[in-house]
């Protein structure tokens, strides 16, 4: 028997403040994590709504030493710009703090406490680079040389950005630190651990059995952390911008930004309700719902429970609707290349227009797999969904209303069987929505509530009151009198999904009171109930305004094929001797698979005319294993061999990469004997 909660503790990921927010993050995380708690609240359910900015870690102080500024200038920036953002956006926060606030500071350095005081955490000393010049150790990212797979320079010390290969500092040739130019040494540094793998074990019972509902990705992903073995994860960071490591012998250390970011939902609920906050945080009445796209649900769902349960008062998340990613007219949504729809400048270049992308974004919501934004269907929803159907039908309503009835609310005479079907129909949409919003459907909810619009537009074509009109107006009332009891259920339908324009359409209803219990209800509006001016719900997006949005997008890529072409220049000349040294070949895959843990590399086993080889290469996010089984490659047969992930690769799959960064397999485009030589 499914548990009864007496509240609900809503959080959305906190974003990054190193950027703006832009329609990724929008459509995983806080468009569907704000109709759900809309639709609680309508519900009159016990609900708080919490967000924040996520302002520690190495990617801020990165970007303030590259601006020349401070981290807290770089954090202030974004955290404003973020939060007026999503106010004019309309995501309901009930709090929308900060990581940097003193309240958080306290409330992380508690919580590690107490961890560390019951022996929750493990101390292990290792080598970490260190500059000498600047007297610091290194995180990865500010440590960079040779890759070792691709041998292209600038490889980061946690990834290569040219083959996306995963890496780790000591895999880089010839590093160098990215502070002060100079080679970095190796020296030995102390930090704490979370010791994940002690957890594995009530893990796997709480999750991959007590949890069997959650989305099948969710679900997934962390059974294949689960069954690849858990291990320790480092909580301290050798840095100087984050919360300070609260024991003896940590000077210079700072809480890893993973550990303190997921405890900024309970301080900003502690600073929204400084009174009662452990009320929604620890009483087991309590519900946890963590709304996240697919890169964070290890964190939340393995990370984060296992901070909780090692601090041991605190409620788990009963439910983590994961989302996966959305693209952009095709191409992965990159922040680096611009590529992207940025909130802040869709409010100024489509004013009022709040509610049309979030009906677009939750009709494309990438629930379950990887989802495509363009503009023409951004259009192509406005114009043939929200205008024509739903403000179509709510503008007929209320138009020949006033027209006929001077802005009163029709009596109801005798129903016929028509009106009898329809008002059962559009009743039983309630229980729809319901049911789908339960399990976290957004998509298929908000299709059900445009189905009440489709009803509608359907009823009033078939009875034609217009037509009526000149012979039976008692007749024409009862349609009209219908009609406006189903416009005044879309108000109440579409509360969570599109907020802006139910506020409007209750005003031109007149309309007060509602709630959720009132949806499928026939008598919301009484008989002579005065209704206000009609006005357009919806208006039509003209192709100007959609090709200056497409225009953007195309000088964004423009911009990004010259910079891709200035930092990539045609190399210096070589002697054909330096060529032939190169033993290029095709080979045959007989086998591709992806390498655990590291999101971006495949295993490829090749038939080389000869033998059987291991190749590994970072192509995992632009190919699926199953794609490159059977298909002919050319590889580089003569590189030295190389261990990476533990594996040892046998050479290089050539690859051509795209100005957006994608990497396209070179393959022959007949089929050749495998060992043939590429000449």
């Amino acid at each position: 028997m499914e548990k009864k909660f007496k509240r609900t503790t809503v959080t959305s990921a906190l974003p990054y403040a190193n950027g703006p927010v832009h329609i990724g993050h929008l459509a995983g995380v806080y468009v569907p994590a704000d109709i759900y708690v809309r639709y609680l609240r309508l519900k009159k359910e016990d609900v708080i709504f919490i967000g924040g900015s996520d302002e520690h870690g190495v990617p801020i102080t990165i970007r303030a030493k590259k601006e020349g500024v401070t981290p807290q200038d770089i954090v202030d920036r974004y955290h404003y710009l973020i939060k007026d953002s999503f106010e004019k956006f309309g995501i309901s926060f009930d709090i929308y703090s900060r990581t940097t606030s003193q309240t958080h500071k306290e409330l992380a350095s508690q919580i590690f406490r107490t961890i560390y005081d019951k022996g929750g955490f493990i101390e292990q000393t290792s080598e970490q680079y260190y500059d000498e010049e600047a007297h610091q150790f290194l995180a990865d990212r500010y440590i960079t040389g040779e890759c070792p797979h691709c041998h292209s320079e600038g490889a980061y010390g946690d990834q290569c950005e040219k083959c996306g290969t995963s890496l780790s500092p000591a895999d880089l040739i010839n590093p160098k630190s990215t502070i002060s130019g100079t080679r970095p040494l190796m020296k030995e540094t102390k930090h704490w651990y979370l010791p994940l793998d002690q957890h594995e074990a009530w893990l796997r019972q709480w999750i991959l059995e007590d949890h069997k509902e959650w989305r099948p990705n969710v679900y997934g992903q962390c059974k294949s952390w689960l069954d690849m073995g858990l291990q320790p994860r480092a909580v301290s960071r050798d840095l100087d911008w984050g919360i300070p490591v609260p024991v003896e012998g940590a000077e210079g250390k700072v809480l890893y930004v993973w550990f303190d970011a997921p405890i900024g939902y309970i301080s900003n609920t502690k600073e929204l309700l400084p009174d009662s906050w452990e009320t929604w945080w620890k009483d087991p009445e309590s519900r946890l719902i963590h709304f996240i796209g697919k890169d964070n649900i290890v964190f939340h769902c393995i990370v984060f429970p296992a901070i909780l349960k090692a601090e041991g008062s605190y409620i788990l998340p009963d439910n983590v609707p994961g989302n996966e990613f959305l693209n952009l007219e095709g191409d992965k949504i990159s922040t680096s290349r611009n590529w992207a729809v940025w909130l802040h400048e869709y409010l100024e270049d489509l004013p009022g227009k709040q509610d049309v992308l979030r009906y677009v974004l939750t009709a494309n919501a990438p629930e379950t797999k990887d989802n495509d934004f363009t503009w023409k269907d951004f259009q192509a929803r406005n114009n043939n969904e929200l205008v024509a159907i739903y403000g179509n039908f709510v503008n007929r309503a209320l138009i020949l209303t006033h027209k006929y009835f001077d802005g009163k609310v029709p009596a109801l005479s005798e129903l016929t069987v028509y009106d009898k079907e329809t008002l059962k129909e559009f009743a039983d949409v309630k229980i729809q929505v319901e049911r789908l919003l339960d399990v976290f459907k957004f998509r298929d909810a908000q299709k059900e509530a445009m189905n009440l619009a489709r009803i509608g537009n359907k009823y009033l074509a078939d009875t034609e009151p217009w037509k009526l009109a000149k012979t039976d107006m008692e007749r024409v009332g009862t349609i009209l009198n219908i009609s406006l009891q189903l416009v005044a259920n879309l108000a109440i339908a579409f509360e969570p999904f599109l907020p802006f324009s139910s506020q409007r359409l209750r005003d031109m209803l007149n309309m007060t009171s509602f709630d959720w219990t009132q949806l499928g209800q026939t008598d919301l509006l009484t008989t002579g109930h005065i209704l206000n001016k009609a006005e357009l719900l919806f208006e039509k997006i003209e192709d100007s305004a959609i090709e200056a949005q497409v225009q953007k997008l195309l000088d964004t890529k423009k911009a990004n094929e010259e910079a891709n072409y200035k930092a990539n220049p045609v190399r210096e000349n070589i002697n054909f001797d330096d060529f032939t040294k190169l033993d290029i070949r095709v080979g045959t895959v007989l086998e591709c698979q992806k390498v655990p843990k590291a999101d971006k590399l495949l295993q490829f086993k090749i038939d080389d005319g000869l033998e059987k080889r291991t190749i590994l290469s970072g192509i995992a996010q632009y190919y699926k294993p199953e794609e490159l089984v059977g298909k002919q490659v050319c590889f580089i047969a003569n590189l030295a061999p190389r261990k990476i992930k533990g594996i040892v690769s046998e050479g290089m799959i050539l690859s051509a990469e795209n100005p957006d960064g994608s990497l396209s397999v070179i393959m022959p485009q007949k089929e050749v004997k495998p060992g043939s030589e590429v000449k």
